[in-house]
């Protein structure tokens, strides 16, 4: 148990490694292309920081865009708000790769595919760190997975609780929530 009632549930080293095997499907599926990564925020900002270094296949161009569900609470509304627009020229004709920090319900993923697809990408993949299967409402594939974790309230490695738990190096839950 970690201070506030945390507990453990993907330590550091298991991080690396699953973003090190993410990396590795990555550039293999993007070897001859390139890609343009687009960060959620603010979840993802560690990740894709991480996944961005691991990476051998060419990144043109990163962008951010900010996409939530959750507000200060532990479940999601089922309302996605995306703020924060993308350049519509960056996104045309590019192969993107929409970088997620966690797949809940699915309705992020959605959302978010929507968006960019409105922007005409070449193609366009998602990749997510966690996956709660058991929580899908929506009826999305999810392109890349770190890992797969039962129906947790997460936080660490830039995933919160009303803002707060981001900066903790691994990924930790409330056992009684």
């Amino acid at each position: 148990m970690l201070r506030d009632g945390l507990a453990l549930l993907i330590s550091e080293a298991e991080l690396r490694s699953g973003v090190a095997r993410l990396a590795r499907q990555i550039d293999q599926d993007y070897a001859t292309t390139g890609l343009v990564l687009v960060c959620l925020l603010k979840g993802a900002t560690v990740f894709t920081a991480d996944l961005l270094r691991a990476l051998r296949a060419e990144v043109h161009r990163i962008e951010f865009v900010r996409a939530s569900s959750y507000g200060s609470g532990t479940t999601s509304s089922g309302r996605v708000s995306i703020t924060g627009a993308l350049p519509a020229e960056h996104i045309a004709g590019q192969h993107v790769l929409a970088v997620d920090d966690i797949a809940d319900t699915g309705h992020t993923c959605v959302a978010v595919a929507e968006y960019i697809n409105s922007l005409a990408p070449a193609s366009l993949r998602y990749c997510t760190l966690l996956d709660k299967p058991e929580r899908r409402q929506a009826d999305v594939r999810y392109d890349y997975v770190g890992f797969t974790i039962p129906n947790h309230f997460v936080v660490g490695y830039g995933m919160d609780f009303d803002e707060r738990y981001r900066g903790l190096p691994a990924v930790y839950y409330f056992p009684d929530r």
